[in-house]
């Protein structure tokens, strides 16, 4: 099993590369709608679980409550965008310029969760523990990824 920081990243890379895969698109293709689902429906499980998993543990130190916060907050911004982008018509040239937003925005979180969230969670989840949380990330985000659609019918905003 790999620690929590490999599932991260390797969700991380995976997401990087449907994002250059969708802007490499264009309209309202298959390939992009194909990339475009898979992109969401594994960006928003991720989102969940590390929320659940990673974050939830943060929390338990003081640092920990700001950049959780802030991380949650910044996913809370991208899945407004992602709401967006899913209603939006693929073909339209707003389409682009939103999705470039998204992509700019998630690039930036990625790095920060990679280059300074890593390295500070280290204090706090301890090596002995790093392939636990891994498993747990993973487990929790195959039960996020069956919940999406539901917690979007559910939402009293959509």
């Amino acid at each position: 099993m790999s620690s929590i920081y490999d599932a991260i990243k390797q969700d991380h890379e995976n997401h990087r590369a449907l994002m250059k895969k969708i802007a490499d698109t264009s309209g309202d293709s298959a390939a992009r709608t194909e990339a475009w689902k898979e992109f969401y429906y594994d960006i928003k499980s991720h989102a969940a679980a590390e929320e659940e998993t990673f974050y939830s543990k943060l929390m338990t130190k003081t640092w920990g409550q700001d950049s959780a916060r802030h991380s949650v907050e910044e996913h809370a911004e991208l899945d407004d965008l992602l709401e967006e982008l899913n209603e939006m018509d693929m073909a339209s040239p707003g389409w682009l310029n939103k999705f470039h937003k998204l992509e700019h925005d998630y690039n930036h979180h990625m790095d920060e969760e990679e280059d300074e969230i890593f390295g500070r969670a280290k204090e706090v989840i301890d090596d002995s523990e790093i392939e636990d949380y891994g498993e747990k990330f993973v487990a929790r985000k195959k039960k996020e990824m069956k919940l999406v659609d539901e917690k979007r019918n559910d939402d009293p905003e959509g």
